[in-house]
């Protein structure tokens, strides 16, 4: 079965607390909200204490334009991007020795938000020595669910090529759609939670060779995985795509749904690998929002310390799309033992979930 060998990070370049963002949402929204000192709770319920961006906050007192937004998505997107897969690559934490970034045999980019004709993996591959070879898989338009099925896609990828060096690279400039001039609620809470991030992981095949190179004694290897979509919910989350740029669509109804909805599937997922959720050791959880993981907790019938890594994650960088939950794995990646078992669960417009159950071994 193909195993995760390897996760890195590349931290934006500006760091900005909460209280600077909230302060900044009250100038802008306050003209639009009579009642804007109660909405702005959103900003210190939502726990997050500081978030990452590819901009200063000066950046976004200006109007730009979708193209000025774009080419910034693309500059950022190429430098942050090769920075995680050079970390990912070199990761002392986790390989005996260095994986050259030609040895990959094929790379699924996630983002969704921005636009790239040639995609951001070809943008990569000009900075970064690769194989010409290369295959290159880049999937759009999954939102916060995009890092999990860029993960169960790599699984599958390497179950059709065992030898297979596969990476999965996430970008996501959140801030960079940023709409001054949408005064919804929507976008308030957007701006209250959403955040830059950028993320890679390494999945190899079972017979590529990883316990060559591998340093770690149990490695996280997936057993399966599940995706579903929500019949008639194109509404729930996602983008409006207007002259000025993306939009963001962010149904208050979110958390119901997933205490409505996730359970009977995870259950039948589980059940299928006959596993049950007390097995389960680890919650790799996408990390939406407190209120999404309090209703994860709720749902699954779940400990908050199963919450614990995801939460503080949220703390440290907000709701990174679909770059968190690789966040969250290499964490559980440094820590979990041979034996464990994990579940990884997130969640992105369609409305859809993606499953991934893991074994440490």
């Amino acid at each position: 079965m193909p195993r995760i060998i390897s996760a890195a990070e590349a931290i934006p370049p500006f760091s900005i607390e909460q209280e600077q963002v909230m302060d900044f949402a009250e100038k802008l929204f306050s003209e639009s909200f009579k009642d804007i000192k109660r909405l702005l709770t959103v900003f210190e319920n939502g726990q997050i204490e500081k978030r990452h961006f590819a901009k200063d906050l000066d950046w976004f007192e200006k109007d730009h334009t979708f193209e000025e937004k774009n080419n910034a998505y693309i500059e950022s997107a190429v430098k942050l991007g090769a920075e995680a897969i050079i970390k990912c690559l070199r990761n002392e934490e986790f390989l005996e020795r260095e994986i050259t970034f030609g040895e990959i045999d094929a790379i699924f980019t996630v983002s969704s938000t921005g636009l790239s004709t040639p995609s951001l993996d070809a943008r990569i591959m000009n900075v970064l020595p690769s194989s010409q070879y290369m295959k290159r898989i880049p999937l759009w338009g999954l939102g916060c669910a995009g890092g999990a099925s860029g993960l169960s896609r790599a699984y599958e990828y390497c179950l059709a090529y065992p030898k297979a060096k596969v990476l999965v690279l996430t970008i996501e400039l959140c801030s960079l759609t940023f709409q001054r001039n949408d005064r919804s609620k929507s976008n308030l809470i957007g701006t209250s939670l959403f955040a830059d991030g950028i993320a890679c992981a390494l999945v190899c095949g079972e017979e590529s060779g990883y316990e060559r190179v591998s340093k770690m004694k149990s490695l996280p290897r997936i057993i399966g995985t599940q995706s579903t979509t929500m019949p008639n919910s194109l509404d729930v989350m996602g983008w409006d795509i207007k002259n000025e740029g993306l939009y963001v669509i962010f149904s208050k109804d979110i958390p119901t749904i997933i205490e409505e909805w996730l359970q009977p599937n995870v259950i039948r997922f589980l059940a299928e690998h006959e596993t049950g959720i007390e097995q389960i050791s680890h919650f790799i959880a996408h990390p939406g929002g407190k209120k999404v993981l309090q209703a994860y907790v709720s749902a699954l019938g779940l400990p908050e310390s199963m919450i614990e890594v995801p939460l503080n994650v949220l703390k440290e960088y907000g709701n990174m799309s679909s770059a968190t939950i690789l966040y969250v794995l290499r964490r559980f990646m440094q820590s979990a033992k041979e034996g464990d078992y994990g579940l990884a669960a997130a969640l992105g417009p369609g409305f859809s979930s993606e499953l991934l159950l893991m074994r440490w071994d």
